[in-house]
């Protein structure tokens, strides 16, 4: 709804709230995908600008520095706008809870009908980029990084598929479908150059294989 056609309602302010509602519960048709990635070419251009440099430690590493999930409008909070944009017909309550839908996990191939049966996976997990130069920085840096929607750093996949990956870097794992992981690589060198992290010798050996075979 345009600032000139609110305007142009003459309409109670509860009517206001309700209108608004009901834009929310509709939404934008879905995405189905995070934002695209960089190309292949780019992504071997920008795996060339990364430091390369052992994976740093875990120490005082919590998930409680990268604060999240955060609200991003009205009662959605940023698991939920992903849960819409990646989803099919996803309906939402008041609360912004996906109450219906249905949702393909890009990494294993499955298909679901329940929101419960999905994680909102951090492409580069944030232990790694802990690890990778994020220790540094601050809470509310961690913060944007860990709710970043802008990029391609959050997508909707099968919870025991995000589980199983952990805190792995490519080097110690790839999405199931391997169709994917000129995609995965793509996204994974994005999110690092964007936010200037660094790669690891085997990290960078195995993303370097991967985008050659794009």
């Amino acid at each position: 709804m345009s600032r000139v056609y609110a305007r142009r309602l003459t309409v109670s302010a509860s009517l206001t709230v309700l209108v608004s509602a009901a834009t929310l519960l509709a939404g934008s048709p879905a995405q189905a995908a995070p934002p695209d990635p960089v190309s292949a070419a780019t992504a071997r251009t920008y795996l060339g600008q990364l430091t390369e440099k052992a994976e740093g430690s875990s120490d005082g590493y919590s998930r409680d520095k990268f604060p999240h999930w955060i609200t991003q409008s009205g009662a959605c909070n940023t698991r939920e706008v992903v849960l819409k944009r990646d989803g099919t017909d996803v309906q939402q309550d008041g609360s912004c809870a996906a109450v219906s839908g249905k949702w393909h996990s890009a990494y294993d191939g499955a298909d679901w009908t329940k929101s419960s049966d999905l994680d909102i996976d951090h492409v580069v997990p944030l232990s790694e980029a802990w690890k990778s130069g994020a220790d540094a920085w601050t809470t509310a840096q961690r913060q944007g990084f860990a709710n970043d929607l802008t990029r391609p750093q959050l997508i909707a996949v099968t919870d025991n598929v995000n589980q199983g990956k952990g805190d792995q870097d490519p080097a110690e794992w790839l999405p199931s479908l391997t169709s994917y992981h000129c995609m995965y690589a793509r996204m994974w060198v994005d999110v690092k150059h964007h936010y200037d992290l660094t790669v690891d010798p085997a990290e960078k050996k195995a993303l370097s294989g991967i985008l050659d075979g794009c």
